[in-house]
């Protein structure tokens, strides 16, 4: 047995060896890419999301796709951080689910920046203190993030992709013992997230609103009479002790990230692309526009509306449809739109999540 056990282990040193030689012959060549293409622009998402669909497409397993996507991302992000360093900011601090979720899309092999405000975040961005931002727009629970929303109307950023990230969320404290517990802080999303959990375990626990989850868990970890619900990051970060893990009401919670930058995305065979618009105030103007999406084969994935904060009861209607805004179909739908809507902005052309 243990014979049999030395050999296995043999063969696994010699892959190993395999693996070290093409990772390194990898990067190599994405050197060499660099120095040829001769721009600065190192993080392509619409060239990374084809590797990791081809790869994901040839996987005989027994590695989930998952995983595949999980080991490629790094060696990809180690890559790119050869040819020069990224930094990212994400709304902060340490432990949120906005780092998971920039983490997961471009690997550990970059700098990040924690921002105290999805505004900061924008800022961040727009002075070139980070070349990428990643920011909440959506939970499949709660809804949209208002304020992302206003921000992608005023700044001059484009968004360049989209991460959905499932969202756990556990109950830490200081101790297991939670007969002392008067108060728990988390994000308002989160709290709404965990309500009814909520009612039924904890029902006379005052909830208090704090900035993010990481935020919660800092608290909690000052005050022993304080619990928090956040991410299982957050827990490490903080040193706090989880209490009960997968407190969300509903277990296919996820919420979607936006990279926004100043790089525009060219296409990837399988993109999205996010509008804004208004339209007068008179009827059937909404229908309008959208008819010239279906005019031309365009399927729309997303309509919401959000006040203009004109005062005046006037509406921007945010709009994510499937392809790029330079696919045929695509352009031509709205090349219509433009002709006809009081307003309209293109957000950004990206690959799907």
């Amino acid at each position: 047995m243990s014979e049999q056990l030395n050999q296995l282990r043999d063969q696994i040193d010699a892959i190993d060896n395999e693996i070290l030689k093409l990772v390194n012959t990898r990067a190599e060549h994405a050197l060499e890419i660099g120095r040829r293409k001769g721009s600065s622009v190192v993080y392509r998402p619409e060239r990374e999301a084809q590797i990791i669909a081809r790869l994901q497409k040839l996987n005989p397993g027994p590695l989930p796709n998952e995983r595949i996507a999980q080991l490629f991302t790094e060696v990809m992000s180690i890559c790119r951080a050869m040819e020069k360093p990224i930094r990212v900011a994400y709304l902060g601090p340490r432990g949120t689910f906005s780092e998971e979720a920039a983490l997961k899309r471009f690997g550990h092999a970059i700098s990040t920046v924690a921002c105290n405000s999805i505004d900061d975040v924008f800022r961040q961005v727009e002075s070139d203190n980070a070349g990428y931002g990643v920011v909440p727009v959506e939970n499949s629970t709660e809804g949209a993030i208002g304020r992302t929303m206003d921000l992608l109307l005023q700044t001059s950023l484009t968004v360049c992709g989209e991460i959905q990230l499932p969202v756990h969320q556990s109950l830490m404290a200081q101790g297991t013992d939670l007969s002392h517990i008067t108060k728990i802080y988390s994000h308002p999303q989160s709290l709404a997230q965990c309500h009814e959990w909520l009612n039924a375990n904890l029902p006379k626990i005052e909830r208090i609103h704090a900035s993010s989850n990481a935020e919660a868990a800092r608290i909690a970890a000052t005050d022993k009479n304080a619990a928090a619900i956040a991410g299982k990051q957050a827990a490490e970060v903080s040193n706090l002790v989880i209490c009960a893990e997968n407190i969300e009401d509903d277990p296919k919670n996820t919420t979607r990230f936006l990279i926004i930058g100043t790089q525009l995305v060219s296409a990837s065979g399988k993109d999205k692309t996010s509008l804004a618009m208004s339209t007068s105030n008179r009827p059937g103007s909404v229908h309008e526009l959208l008819t010239f999406l279906v005019q031309h084969d365009v399927s729309m994935s997303r309509f919401e509306s959000r006040p203009s904060r004109t005062g005046f009861w006037e509406y921007v209607f945010y709009v994510d449809v499937e392809g790029h805004q330079d696919d045929d179909n695509v352009s031509a739908a709205l090349t219509k739109v433009r002709d006809k809507a009081a307003f309209l902005k293109i957000l950004g052309s990206y690959p799907t999540a």
